[in-house]
């Protein structure tokens, strides 16, 4: 297939991999592939990814989609980006990663997030940010990285995002957008400003911060020097995009007051839109600046779902998933049904990472409860899957306690793909019909809107 068209070339950077989608300038899917990379689990609660195996699989993915396609470098007319958020990559002047980036999964900060609560005030945070103060942003754990690696930190010009990364490096250019600064609680969302005060309790050097601007900005052009690796021509535009969870709303058509989506990925998350941020009395839910920032996006995100499930396929059906990890998966889904609502009396409690919503504790630990001789696999496997959702219904009825209009339900992620989940996410929000989203047609609205 041959295209003499322009082009728009996507990238999201996920947990699991980058994928790389083309599009036509109306909108319309051309192609798409997924590279992988590894996660580092460490210590406890320490999540690592290398910034240069992103790197990698983006230039990969885009040289793999040109020579598929038969399609010349010149027809890319834009690439612009999505990326996993509240992490903190540590660069140099020329965008060269100082050390691996601790991303969102690492909760390793507690102690951080514990002594500016203790200097702010809990409830003082939570209405500046929208966010409440723990180890899973980014502010955080830049604060940690000071303290612990101060080699590293000295070293480092910014401190950046992971899709940040991406563009200083393709343009030289060091920048974030609005809903990925919302995930670093160091910003006023309400005001659109840095929070000086906090800034300079953790003893952070405000310079290293990249400049915010609207997520619809060119960041810059490639650099000519850089070219060559990802097969594109320089001086191709470069469009900052968005932090993953905010375009992903935006694809779901999230834009107006009552509208909500459910994503069920590696961790899964549930969001409205606002015209203002929604704040919990609880502090169970946070808030992101849209892509339109001009709205908020109340969320609830709970740390482990589809990687959870993941972990499971690894420990049950481990030789099944070595043939064909798709036919494990399929296997798990027949015994999951063939089991019974309750996974035959088994708890699963799903906190695999500690946990964010609705209990912001980094320290929980999963457990399986109830286990007996009779319990098959199937049983566990459906005891997980029903312990990510009864979390997530914790989060949407924080959101109806909240007073946060949500008219209609928008389901959509690898997870989504399951009849049974599907099923079990109806039964327990009590809503009729869940609206599925397949992940192509959510990338076209994105696009359309």
């Amino acid at each position: 297939m041959t295209h003499s068209s322009t082009l728009i070339l996507a990238h999201d950077i996920g947990t699991s991999g980058v994928k790389a989608t083309l599009f036509n300038r109306f909108g319309n899917l051309v192609d798409s592939c997924t590279t992988n990379y590894q996660t580092y689990f460490m210590k406890e609660n320490e999540v690592e990814q290398n910034p240069d195996d992103w790197w990698k699989a983006i230039c990969h993915a885009t040289k793999h989609l040109l020579n598929t396609n038969k399609i010349a470098p010149s027809n890319i007319e834009v690439i612009t980006f999505s990326g996993q958020m509240m992490g903190v990559v540590p660069v140099d002047k020329k965008a060269n990663p100082i050390r691996k980036a601790l991303i969102w999964a690492d909760m390793r900060a507690s102690q951080q997030a514990y002594h500016a609560c203790a200097e702010f005030g809990e409830d003082h945070l939570y209405k500046l940010t929208g966010n409440k103060m723990t180890s899973s942003y980014s502010g955080a754990k830049m604060a940690w990285l000071k303290e612990n690696e101060h080699s590293s930190y000295q070293k480092a010009y910014k401190l950046l995002q992971a899709k940040d990364y991406i563009v200083a490096k393709l343009t030289g250019n060091f920048l974030t957008d609005f809903s990925d600064v919302s995930g670093t609680n160091l910003y006023d969302i309400r005001k659109k400003g840095w929070i000086e005060d906090l800034i300079h309790f953790w003893g952070l050097d405000i310079a290293k911060l990249p400049e915010v601007v609207s997520s619809t900005t060119i960041a810059g052009y490639i650099k000519e020097e850089i070219a060559d690796q990802i097969g594109l021509l320089s001086g191709t535009p470069v469009v900052i995009g968005g932090a993953d969870g905010a375009c992903a709303a935006l694809g779901a058509g999230i834009t107006q007051i009552g509208d909500t989506f459910n994503y069920l990925g590696s961790s899964s998350w549930i969001a409205g839109v606002s015209d203002t941020p929604v704040l919990d009395r609880q502090k169970r839910t946070f808030n992101f600046i849209h892509l339109d920032h001009s709205k908020y996006l109340p969320m609830g995100t709970m740390q482990a779902a589809g990687s959870l499930i993941d972990w499971v396929i690894t420990q049950w059906y481990k030789e099944l998933a070595k043939e064909n990890k798709n036919k494990a998966y399929e296997i798990m889904n027949q015994e999951m049904n063939d089991s019974a609502i309750g996974a035959r009396k088994l708890v699963f409690l799903p906190y695999l990472l500690g946990e964010r919503s609705p209990w912001w504790n980094a320290d929980i630990k999963a457990s399986i409860l109830g286990l007996t001789a009779q319990h098959q696999r199937g049983d566990i496997a459906r005891a997980a899957m029903e312990g990510i959702s009864f979390n997530l219904s914790l989060i949407y009825g924080a959101f109806i306690e909240s007073g946060l209009k949500m008219d209609n339900m928008w389901l959509f992620g690898g997870g989504a793909n399951s009849p049974i989940w599907r099923q079990m996410l109806s039964d327990l929000y009590n809503i009729h019909s869940l609206f599925l989203m397949m992940l192509m047609k959510q990338h076209l609205k994105e696009l359309q809107l």
